[in-house]
C-alpha cells in the first residue's frame, strides 16, 4: 500500500486544479456578482501550473489509491495535451465572451472542473475510476454547451448533449457491470488476468457496451449523431474545447481500456475498432462536403479525424499507440489554430460562422488568410505539413499490422476530405471579397500564427516529438 503523501504526489496536477476550483468558487462568493475579477487569469495560471508540474515532475510510474489511479508516461503525455487544449481555449475565450456580453465568471470554473475530470479519466486504472472521471468531465460539459443562456441554439445544444450523454453513460455502466460480473474485479489489470484470452459471450457484450460509451465521447460513427448540432449551437470557445481537450481525454482512456483490460482478445476488439474507424472516416469525408457553416464542417472533420486515429489503435502494439499519440498531438495544434481563425471571424462586432464569410479574405487580411490556409492544407494532409505526417504515422502502423484494406480506405477518405478543405482555400483566395473582418483580438491571432509555424516546421525537427510519443507508448505496455 502506497503511503498517502506519496500517493498524493502522483496526482499533484489534479490536486492543483481541485484546490483552484474551490478557491475560485470561494472568491466568487466573497466578491459577489458585481465583478468577475481575475478569474480567467487565475484559471489559466492553474492550468499552466499543472503542465509545469507534469513536465518537471518525476518520471516514475505508479498505481496508487488501491489500484484506482495510474501515473505513467502515457498518462502524462496525454495530460499535457489535454491541459494545453484547455489553456489555449480558455485564453482565446476571454475576448469572445466579452464581445458577446456573456456572464463569464463561471466559465473558467467549469473549464477547470471538466479538465479535472479529464485528468482523472486519463489516469483511471479501473472501471469505477473511469466512470467517476467521465461523469465529472461530462457534467461540466453539459453546462458549457448551454452556457450562452440567451441563445436558443446553445440551449438546444446543451439539452441534446445532456440527453444523449446520459444514454451513453447508461450503456457504458451496463457494459462495466457485465465485465465486473464476469471478472469479479473493476481493475483493468485484474480483468485482463481473469479473461486470459478467453472471450466468453458476457465479456464480448460487456466490451461492446463499454465501447459504445467511449465512442460517444470520441464522436465516432455511428454514435456521432449529437456532434454536428452541439458543435454548431454551442458558443465557439466551447466548441473548440469539445473538439480539442475533450477529444484528447476520450481517445486516451479508449487506448488505456482496450490495451490494458483486453490484451488477450485482440481479434474481438479489433473488429469493433475497425468498424468504428471505417464508418467515421467515410462519413467524415462525405458529410462535410455540403456544409455551409464552418463549425458544422469542423464537426464532421473531427469525426473523420477520430476515424484516422482509430486506424492506429486497430494496428495495436507500441507502434500503433505511438502513431495515435503523434496523430492526436498534431491534430490538437491544427484544430486550435483553425478555431483561432474561426474566433477571429467577426464583422461589425458580430460573430459570423458561414464559410462564405471567408470570401476574398486574402485581399482583406492576407496574414490571417495565409495561416488559415496553412491549417486547411495540414488538415487535408498535404505534405510536408504536419497533418501529412500524422496520417502517415497511422497508415504506416496499419500496414505493419497487415491491415491493408483499412489503410487504403483511410487514404481514399483523406483524398475525399481534401476537397472541402481546399474549397475553403479557394474561397479565401479566388472569390470576391466579403465584408472585412474586425481586427482580431491578440490571443487568437497569436494562437493562429503559432499553430501555423508548428505545422510548417515540425517536419524539420521531428526527433524530439517522435521520441516523446514512443516513450509514452512504451509505458502503456
Amino acid at each position: 500500500m502506497t503511503p498517502l503523501p506519496l500517493a498524493l504526489a502522483h496526482c499533484l496536477p489534479e490536486l492543483i486544479l481541485a484546490a483552484g476550483v474551490l478557491v475560485l468558487v470561494l472568491l466568487g462568493a466573497i466578491r459577489g456578482r458585481e465583478s468577475d475579477g481575475p478569474v480567467t487569469e487565475i484559471a489559466a495560471g492553474l492550468l499552466g501550473g499543472a503542465i509545469v508540474v507534469i513536465l518537471l515532475g518525476g518520471k516514475t510510474n505508479a498505481i496508487v489509491f488501491d489500484g484506482a489511479f495510474i501515473n505513467d508516461g502515457f498518462g502524462r503525455f496525454m495530460k499535457v495535451l489535454t491541459l494545453a487544449g484547455s489553456l489555449v481555449t480558455l485564453v482565446m475565450s476571454r475576448d469572445f465572451l466579452a464581445a458577446e456580453k456573456i456572464d463569464k465568471f463561471e466559465f473558467p470554473i467549469l473549464i477547470l472542473l471538466s479538465t479535472l475530470g479529464m485528468l482523472m479519466l486519463i489516469s483511471a486504472a479501473g472501471l469505477i475510476a473511469l466512470y467517476l472521471g467521465l461523469e465529472l468531465m461530462s457534467l461540466a460539459l453539459y453546462v458549457l454547451a448551454a452556457f450562452h443562456r440567451d441563445n436558443i441554439r446553445a440551449s438546444e445544444a446543451g439539452l441534446k448533449y445532456f440527453v444523449l450523454g446520459a444514454l451513453s453513460s447508461g450503456m457504458l455502466l451496463y457494459g462495466a457491470s457485465l465485465l465486473y460480473g464476469f471478472a469479479g474485479t473493476v481493475s483493468f489489470a485484474g480483468i485482463a488476468e481473469t479473461i486470459n484470452g478467453k472471450a466468453s459471450l458476457g465479456v464480448v457484450f460487456g466490451l461492446v457496451f463499454l465501447m459504445v460509451g467511449l465512442a460517444f465521447k470520441m464522436s465516432a460513427v455511428p454514435f456521432h449523431m449529437w456532434t454536428p448540432d452541439v458543435y454548431e449551437g454551442a458558443p465557439t470557445p466551447v466548441t473548440a474545447f469539445f473538439i480539442t481537450a475533450v477529444k484528447m481525454a476520450a481517445v486516451a482512456i479508449t487506448l488505456r481500456v482496450i490495451l490494458t483490460a483486453f490484451p488477450g482478445i485482440t481479434a474481438q476488439w479489433r473488429q469493433i475498432v475497425i468498424f468504428l474507424s471505417i464508418l467515421s472516416m467515410v462519413l467524415g469525408a462525405f458529410a462535410a462536403i455540403g456544409q455551409a457553416n464552418i463549425k458544422r464542417l469542423m464537426a464532421y472533420s473531427t469525426i473523420g479525424h477520430v476515424g484516422f486515429a482509430l486506424v492506429g489503435l486497430a494496428a495495436g502494439g507500441e507502434t500503433g499507440v505511438a502513431s495515435v499519440l503523434a496523430y492526436m498531438a498534431i491534430y490538437l495544434v491544427m484544430t486550435l489554430g483553425t478555431f483561432a481563425g474561426i474566433l477571429s471571424m467577426r464583422v461589425s462586432g458580430e460573430g459570423v460562422e458561414n464559410i462564405s464569410d471567408l470570401s476574398g479574405l486574402a485581399r482583406t487580411d492576407g496574414v490571417m488568410a495565409f495561416f488559415f490556409a496553412t491549417m486547411m492544407f495540414s488538415l487535408a494532409g498535404i505534405p510536408p505539413l504536419a497533418g501529412f505526417f500524422a496520417k502517415w504515422y497511422v497508415f504506416n502502423a496499419a500496414i505493419q499490422a497487415r491491415l491493408y484494406a483499412l489503410a487504403v480506405i483511410g487514404v481514399l477518405s483523406s483524398a475525399v476530405a481534401a476537397f472541402y478543405y481546399l474549397r475553403i482555400v479557394k474561397i479565401m483566395y479566388f472569390d470576391e471579397p466579403a465584408p472585412a473582418f474586425d481586427r482580431p483580438a491578440l490571443a487568437p491571432r497569436i494562437v493562429l500564427a503559432g499553430s501555423g509555424i508548428i505545422v510548417v516546421f515540425l517536419f524539420a525537427y521531428p526527433g524530439l516529438f517522435i521520441d516523446a510519443t514512443t516513450a509514452a507508448a512504451k509505458s502503456l505496455f
